[in-house]
Parts: C-alpha cells; sequence; structure tokens
C-alpha cells in the first residue's frame, strides 16, 4: 500500500479513537425532558399566588427544590391567565384572554423559566385549562355564535352552576372550537408546557375533547399529560390519560367521620377502576383547591394526623397520588390561601407527607402492584405487591385506639418502610388514633 494513504488511515484512527475516548457522558441539563409514564406520576396542585411571599410564578421556580424534595414529579399550575373584570369575583376560572399571562404572576418569560428549571430537576408542568367558559370581558365575547344564549338572544352563564361570573361557550361552533385548541397548542410550543388539567371536563361535549386532544397530540413530540376534572367514562375515549376520583373523594370523607366502614373505599375503589381502560388511572386526593375552600383537610379528617392517615389510604390503594399545596403543612383555614402560606409550621406534618411520598415514588409494588385488601371495620389493611416486593398498609382510620387481627398469611417479619426497623406482627396489633403503618418486604 502507498505510505501516503496508509498514514491518512492511521490518522483517521486516531482521530476516530481520541473523538471517542474525549466524549464524555451527557449532564442531566444536556438530555432531553421526558415526561412522567401516567402511573409514575406523584401530582402537586400549585395555587401559584399562595405558594410564596411574592405571589407569582417566580415565588414557585424558587420552591422547586423543596417540591423536589417531597418526591414530586408532576406540577399542576392553577389558571395563570388575565383574570376578567365584568361581573368578576377574582376567581382564577374567570379567564379573560387564553394566550396571556397575568400580569400579577409574571410574564411568559418567567412561566419558561419555570418550566425549563422544573424539566432540569425532572419535574412535569401542566396548566389548568378553563375550557367550559370565559370571563364576561374575553376577548372572544364579540365573536357571533361562540357563547351559548336564551331565547331572546342573550349570551348565559353556564346553566344550572351558579357560576355568574363566567359566559358559556357554544361548542356547535367550530370556529369557537379551532381557537380554543390553537390556543392550547400555543402554551406547548410557546412555554414547552407538558399537558392539561382540563376544568369542568364533564361539561364539555365528548367530541370537543376528541377533537382537542388528537390535534395536540398531532402537533408535538411530547407525551402529553391530560388530566380530566370529571368523572366520565368517555374521557378515557377522547384521550384523558387520567380523571377526577370524586366517589373515592366522598368515601373517603365518609369513613373518617365514622359514617362508613372502611370496607366503602374498597367497594369504591373497584367501582372507579371498573370504567379505567388499561394504561390510564384516576387521580386520588384528600384535598383540591375547591375543596379548602370549603372545608380544610384536617377539619374534615379529624384533625393533622388524622388527614395524614386518610392521605395513606387515598394514595397507597391505588391510582395518580395528588398533593395540593400547603397540606404537607396542616394548612387549617381557608383564610391562609388569601395571603402565603407559612411554611414552618407543622415540621412533624410536612416529614410525613414527605417519606409518604418518597417511598410511593421509589416503590414498584405501590405504583404497578397486585392489590389485595383485607377485612376491618376500622382499620384500612391492604398489602400491594409484585414479584420482587411486597408492601403492607395498615391505617387506623378512627380516632380510637383500635385492636386488630392480623391475617395468618401477613404474619412474620416485615421492615417499617419509613424507619427502616424490623417489626414482626403476630395474631393481634394495637394501635392508637390514626396510627399507620407501612411495612415492606
Amino acid at each position: 500500500m502507498n505510505k501516503r494513504y496508509l498514514y491518512i488511515i492511521l490518522g483517521y484512527c486516531f482521530s476516530s479513537l481520541l473523538f471517542f475516548a474525549c466524549k464524555t457522558t451527557p449532564t442531566p441539563e444536556e438530555l432531553p425532558f421526558e415526561t412522567p409514564a401516567i402511573a409514575d406520576i406523584v401530582m402537586y396542585e400549585v395555587n401559584v399566588p399562595a405558594l410564596s411571599t411574592t405571589h407569582n410564578l417566580q415565588g414557585v421556580t424558587a420552591r422547586l427544590d423543596s417540591i423536589e424534595g417531597m418526591g414530586i414529579n408532576t406540577i399542576w399550575l392553577m389558571p395563570i391567565f388575565p383574570v376578567g373584570d365584568l361581573n368578576s369575583f377574582g376567581s382564577p376560572y374567570c379567564v379573560k384572554d387564553y394566550t396571556a399571562v397575568n400580569p400579577d404572576l409574571g410574564t411568559l418569560t418567567d412561566l419558561q423559566t419555570l418550566v425549563k428549571e422544573a424539566h432540569s430537576r425532572n419535574i412535569a408542568v401542566i396548566l389548568d385549562w378553563v375550557a367550559n367558559h370565559t370571563a364576561w370581558d374575553n376577548n372572544w365575547i364579540d365573536n357571533e355564535g361562540w357563547y351559548s344564549v336564551d331565547g331572546s338572544g342573550n349570551i348565559i352563564s353556564p346553566p344550572g352552576t351558579g357560576w355568574n361570573d363566567v359566559a358559556d361557550l357554544n361548542f356547535t361552533n367550530a370556529d369557537m372550537r379551532l381557537a380554543m385548541i390553537d390556543a392550547m397548542e400555543y402554551w406547548v410550543a410557546e412555554a414547552d408546557i407538558d399537558g392539561f388539567r382540563c376544568d369542568a371536563a364533564d361539561y364539555v361535549p365528548f367530541d370537543f375533547w376528541k377533537q382537542a386532544l388528537d390535534s395536540l397530540k398531532n402537533n408535538t413530540d411530547k407525551n402529553l399529560i391530560l388530566l380530566a376534572e370529571g368523572a366520565r367514562a368517555d374521557h378515557f375515549t377522547a384521550g384523558f390519560q387520567l380523571n377526577f376520583s370524586w366517589n373515592f373523594l366522598t368515601s373517603i370523607k365518609n369513613v373518617f367521620s365514622a359514617s362508613s366502614y372502611v370496607s366503602v373505599l374498597y367497594s369504591t375503589n373497584t367501582s372507579e377502576y371498573g370504567v379505567v381502560p388499561a394504561g390510564a388511572q384516576k387521580l386520588r386526593f384528600i384535598t383540591n383547591h375547591d375543596e379548602t375552600n370549603i372545608n380544610p383537610a384536617p377539619n374534615v379528617y379529624g384533625g393533622q394526623e388524622g388527614a395524614v392517615a386518610a392521605s395513606v389510604i387515598t394514595y397507597y390503594l391505588q391510582g395518580v397520588p395528588m398533593l395540593y399545596c400547603g397540606q404537607e403543612v396542616g394548612v387549617s383555614s381557608a383564610g391562609a390561601y388569601s395571603g402565603s402560606i407559612n411554611w414552618t409550621i407543622n415540621p412533624n406534618i410536612y416529614a410525613q407527607y414527605k417519606s409518604i411520598l418518597q417511598f410511593y415514588k421509589n416503590s414498584n409494588a405501590l405504583r404497578y402492584g397486585t392489590l389485595q385488601t383485607y377485612t376491618n371495620a376500622n382499620v384500612a389493611i391492604f398489602k400491594k405487591y409484585t414479584t420482587d416486593e411486597t408492601v403492607l398498609t395498615i391505617v387506623n382510620a378512627r380516632n380510637l385506639n383500635q385492636t386488630i387481627s392480623i391475617d395468618a398469611t401477613l404474619q412474620g417479619d416485615w421492615i417499617n418502610a419509613i424507619t427502616n426497623e424490623q417489626i414482626t406482627l403476630s395474631a393481634t396489633m394495637d394501635l392508637l388514633p390514626y396510627q399507620y403503618l407501612i411495612l415492606k418486604k
């Protein structure tokens, strides 16, 4: 072989070896963000003004490390759009402009920064989308045929709701539907958001959701998270992967008020999941922004420890767990949300929620395991298991001491999943009020 060509070949080989030898593993910041699988989601509802003393999107960004530390991997931002003035009482669900950021909360750049910083921590961000209605001074209001009207041609509020601060949209109007879909796609393109929590989804026709969600999926490479605030079975057919567990919320309240036995939780769980297709999930929670405005969680569940106990059952039995901001420090009055949350109160409650959610996030049995329940009127006893892991959850749902029988198949040695201490279960067990045990092996 000609020496000139030999030198060229050797030089090329040396350069290639040098390139591969010097190439480093990409840092987390260099890797593309991927939304969590639906069954892996741990969701956090964020009331933006309440989260910090700055009452804005920058305040949410500043708390991302704390949110990540809780085991959260998905943030749901309550509506961040400008709020209407006409007939309004200030609800963020009274949307004046679908493609703008409320200046009281910040700017588009602030939202983009929040999403970027969340992604760097492997946290997805979804927006609260209010499709059913708009503010009376929304810039759509002059478009003929875009709103529902009465017999005299006057625009009306959503019938039968009492929501007089908003105007009902007309989903028979094709132009309005396309404008709505364009607005949703705007946020995916401009702010890189990862999906939507769709408000009052039961009030919006199935065929619109199908049209909108198909368009969203076809116009992005992202695996969007699509959550319906509703309970209709056809939400899943339309393309949602999640909807709300309203029936379970009612059941868990009834159990902790001592008006129902624990067994109602198991029957409600079976009933709700009876219409959920493979791969989809129910969103499970003990409170949210609507519930807190009516009666904060500690009041409903017999106090701070009762609320934590109710959360353990709700998060671990089945479904995707959702925590409402402030719940983790036991916010005890709706008025607390008119200011900002005091993050220094109830550190013991915070530590419990952190341990509960962190263990859930890292447990394949809790997220994917087979469920088996055990009968007791006052104490929830259930296990979830895979071939590699078994988790046993025992929760006293009463504000009274309980002595329970332990099934023979559960007796023996376990590890406390929170403290890592060994515990041996015998034929009976005494439980303090609202005491819970999370065991693994």
